[in-house]
């Protein structure tokens, strides 16, 4: 071997050993398909996003859910206070006018027609204020007879406001036509406060419990505390006034009148009816107007004595005193004792739509009648067009 070839060796191994180094074994791959572990594990992903979304949609629908709920729980109980609020002020309103009357005698006319003015502006600014709630749909009832009996105080007071100066500083049938204005003035009184019992506060109950909510304060709101104020005469009494009997009563009787015959004599108001609506006292009625449709009176002669030439008397008048009033009468010639009369008065011309009314219907007193308070009614009423 030659000197060259001895060299030759060491540096061919020294290649193979560097070529060697630099080869790496593969990494050992699992048998089977390489792209099962990945895809499976996207479905997993998949299914989890799927399962969050959902939860995050359940939880959104019961969240949105939950906050209207206690929206509309809070806007209940906001009525429902307000509410309170009003009808307490519209009862302080009322017992200021009833105490204002009975102190009557103390003071002028013209200060006491002042007082009630300022008692019929507060009685307005109560009504304005329901007027202005924001009303949920569950007490639209309940908002709608609200504003119905505070316009009756509100129209009331005007009423009254109209009437004092004369029933206090006249004297004879002048006055006695005034006083017994304001005691037929005081029935919408007694009208506002059935109204309010009956439906405002039903109405509220019954929205409150079927949101099952409870707990919550209610007004009660009793403009009219006692029910004497209804009758001319206790009127009369408070304003330190006597009834005149001179002159009549004005519904076409004089005290000088003779009575037919010994015993009992007098008759009874039965009904009153219009169409198919039964008048109700004390409480709104609402009729529809149709021309000519008679308004039926019916009334019986509860005495022991044939009675002459009754007159039966129906107007109707604004509550608020003013406009026009529409007066129909009818002349019963004769009646038997204890026979049933029926009257019917057409109703010619159309009383003013959706306005508060008064219907006062009177049978006339005979001659020799003593007891009168059931010849005579009074119905809150409202019209609509036909």
């Amino acid at each position: 071997m030659s000197f060259f070839d001895e060299d030759d060796e060491p540096t061919r191994t020294t290649s193979r050993t560097r070529t060697q180094a630099r080869v790496r074994p593969r990494s050992a791959r699992p048998s089977g398909s390489g792209g099962a572990p990945d895809a499976q594990a996207l479905l997993v992903r998949r299914i989890v996003a799927v399962v969050a979304g959902a939860f995050l949609l359940f939880a959104l629908f019961f969240i949105v859910k939950s906050c209207n709920s206690n929206r509309h729980e809070a806007a209940l109980k906001d009525y429902n206070r307000q509410v309170a609020n009003i009808a307490t002020a519209s009862q302080q309103t009322g017992d200021s006018l009833f105490k204002a009357l009975s102190e009557a005698g103390s003071g002028s006319p013209n200060d006491l027609y002042q007082r009630i003015i300022a008692m019929k502006s507060s009685a307005d600014g109560s009504l304005k204020q329901a007027q202005e709630l924001k009303v949920p749909g569950d007490m639209t009832d309940a908002q709608q007879s609200l504003l119905i009996a505070l316009e009756l105080r509100r129209d009331g007071l005007e009423a009254i406001a109209a009437k004092i100066q004369p029933a206090l500083g006249d004297e004879g049938q002048v006055a006695n036509d005034a006083i017994e204005a304001i005691a037929g003035q005081n029935r919408s009184f007694d009208a506002s406060d059935v109204l309010y019992q009956a439906r405002v506060q039903r109405f509220i109950d019954d929205a409150l419990k079927s949101s099952g909510i409870g707990g919550q304060t209610r007004a009660n709101s009793q403009f009219m505390r006692d029910i004497s104020w209804v009758s001319p005469t206790f009127v009369a009494s408070k304003l330190g006034k006597t009834l005149s009997t001179d002159g009549g009563d004005g519904e076409g009787n004089t005290a000088s009148d003779e009575p037919t015959g010994p015993g009992l004599h007098g008759s009874g108001l039965n009904g009153t009816s219009y169409g198919n609506v039964n008048l109700q006292p004390g409480t709104p009625n609402r009729m529809v107007y149709t021309a000519d449709q008679p308004f039926t009176v019916s009334f019986t002669n509860q005495g022991e004595n044939e009675e002459f030439n009754v007159d039966v008397t129906l107007k109707i008048a604004r509550t608020s005193g003013g406009g026009g009033t529409i007066t129909l009468k009818e002349t019963v010639p004769k009646i038997s004792p204890q026979e049933k009369v029926t009257v019917s008065l057409p109703l010619t011309k159309e009383p003013a739509a959706d306005t508060a009314l008064t219907i006062t219907v009177t049978v006339a007193k005979v001659p020799g009648e003593e007891k009168t308070d059931n010849n005579k009614a009074t119905y809150p009423a409202i019209f609509s067009q036909g």
